[in-house]
């Protein structure tokens, strides 16, 4: 473990991430685009995005039991393959119909991804390097939202959509041939894992997966954190920077690879902090909350338009959300051991993905019913407008404030298990602060 052989497979695993994040937020980028070319509305051209979620998170929990039994290397060639399939239909699509099918596809490929590269990751590393290779991942890998918002979208703009989308078919081809070959599923003459595991037993790991608080927290933890992020590079951050608050679509897509470079300065940063204070990566999560509800607050009630440095600041703090929700993997990897640990980061992978789609399908409908009172009242159609987004975009404090709540509670169920199970105690946050100031005040 942790060899120059190690570093190879992590290589090539997170090559094969890149790619799949960049077909996950390529509609992103072209979100204006296939309004005008399927000719939809908004709630409609939210489906292309959020039937791609559903599918992925629906497959978050039974790809995570696959994944215990069949290893991680076969899931993530499948589903390189299974999203280059879906970028081709959807760039021959003729129909929104025939386009939904192909985010399928996408949403279905995506899925084994991810989850299958952080199992990776665990038979190849350990010790505290484990948590820091897990936010490397995870940071590295959103440089395929660089892809989309740049290049692929330069491709899409210059060449037209089908040429865009054949040539991101053309990555994952690539990706899937690179690992078939170099990528195994654990060190030589190592036992990773035993894929001859019966169904059975596969379902009661899950069910005990399920059971642990510290699974619930690892879920609630990707709920809160993911989803503003994810709303806004998959399908709504475009059209709200270029038809909302009219930037073009240079800067658009400059402001939106600003989420991937805040992820890749502060991802390694929470990953130190998590290994080092293991009792505290809640507060970390609920932290990094805080500071996105500040920053969204401030921009929808700025008077007028937000000033462009406040929408920058904005973006960078949602950018902190990615590596912020790697720490619910780090709970699942914490209070599950390795032979279920697929599963365990199935479950805590639907989270985040679970808020982004409800808050993506609702804001669509949200934009809907604004437009259709603004043409009832006599103006004209702008489905776009800024005043538009201000109201929508107040739906992600439903989604993100009942995900905290439930987080709270698995926290506490998960600091008296800790309690009963090893005797470890874990103060509030405050009472820890305030012994501190005593004993340096002392």
């Amino acid at each position: 473990m942790n060899s120059a052989r190690s570093w190879l497979i992590w290589a090539i695993a997170v090559v094969a991430y890149v790619v799949a994040v960049m077909q996950r937020t390529s509609l992103g980028v072209s979100s204006v685009e296939a309004a005008d070319r399927f000719a939809v509305s908004a709630s409609v051209l939210s489906s292309l995005a959020v039937v791609q979620l559903i599918v992925y998170a629906a497959l978050q929990i039974p790809v995570g039991v696959i994944l215990d039994r069949l290893g991680p290397r076969v899931l993530i060639a499948a589903g390189a393959i299974l999203m280059g399939l879906g970028q081709l239909t959807l760039a021959l699509a003729p129909s929104i119909g025939v386009a939904i099918a192909g985010r399928v596809l996408v949403g279905a490929g995506d899925a084994l991804t991810f989850i299958s590269v952080i199992r990776l990751l665990s038979a190849w590393f350990g010790g505290r390097i484990l948590p820091q290779v897990s936010q490397w991942t995870g940071n590295i890998g959103q440089l395929g939202q660089v892809l989309s918002a740049i290049p692929l979208s330069l491709v899409l703009h210059e060449f037209g959509w089908s040429t865009a989308f054949v040539a991101a078919a053309a990555g994952s081809v690539l990706a899937a041939v690179l690992v078939l070959v170099f990528i195994s599923d654990g060190p030589a003459g190592r036992v990773v894992e035993d894929h001859t595991r019966t169904w059975r037993e596969s379902m009661a790991m899950l069910r005990q997966s399920l059971a642990r608080p510290g699974t619930q927290l690892g879920f609630w933890s990707h709920f809160v954190t993911q989803s503003p992020g994810t709303v806004l590079a998959l399908l709504w951050g475009f059209p709200l920077l270029t038809a909302g608050l009219g930037y073009t679509n240079t800067v658009a897509s400059l402001l939106l690879t600003l989420v991937v470079a805040a992820g890749m300065i502060a991802g390694p940063i929470i990953g130190i902090l998590s290994a080092r204070f293991p009792t505290r990566r809640s507060n970390l999560v609920l932290g990094i909350v805080t500071a996105m509800a500040v920053c969204w607050t401030a921009v929808l009630v700025w008077p007028v338009e937000p000033p462009f440095w406040l929408v920058v600041v904005l973006i960078l703090v949602v950018g902190v959300g990615g590596p912020g929700s790697l720490i619910g993997f780090d709970f699942a990897r914490t209070f599950n051991p390795l032979r279920s640990l697929g599963s365990a980061n199935g479950v805590v992978n639907v989270g985040g993905f679970l808020a982004s789609f409800v808050m993506m399908f609702a804001i669509g409908v949200a934009l809907d019913l604004l437009d259709r009172m603004r043409i009832d009242g006599g103006l004209p159609s702008d489905i776009f407008a800024w005043d538009s987004f201000r109201i929508a975009l107040l739906i992600p404090y439903v989604v993100v404030g009942t995900g905290v709540v439930f987080l709270l509670q698995a926290r506490r169920r998960t600091r008296r298990k800790l309690d009963e199970d090893e005797g470890i105690q874990v103060a509030p946050l405050w009472v820890v602060l305030a012994r501190a100031w005593r004993r340096k005040s002392g």
